[in-house]
């Protein structure tokens, strides 16, 4: 069992000229969302969200691994 869950994810082909995806997860009960570039699925942003607000936050590598895997499944 993988130690997140997608909830929602947006192909975005606007957002600074770029197409863009971004993958809203749990994990471990808190929320965050990850923002990749479509072409080459590298990091554009990460957020946690928590009490309302949202923080950079650094995903450890494994885990952006396995999202990407997920992310390239579903596009």
């Amino acid at each position: 069992m993988k130690p997140y869950q997608i909830k929602n994810m947006i192909i975005d082909d606007g957002f600074y000229n770029a197409e863009t995806v971004t993958a809203d997860f749990t994990s471990e009960g808190k929320n965050f969302s990850v923002t990749f570039d479509k072409s080459d699925l590298g990091i554009v942003n990460a957020w946690a969200f928590e009490n309302h607000t949202s923080v950079p936050i650094d995903l450890p590598e494994d885990l952006i691994e396995s999202i990407k895997q997920d992310v390239k499944k579903k596009i």
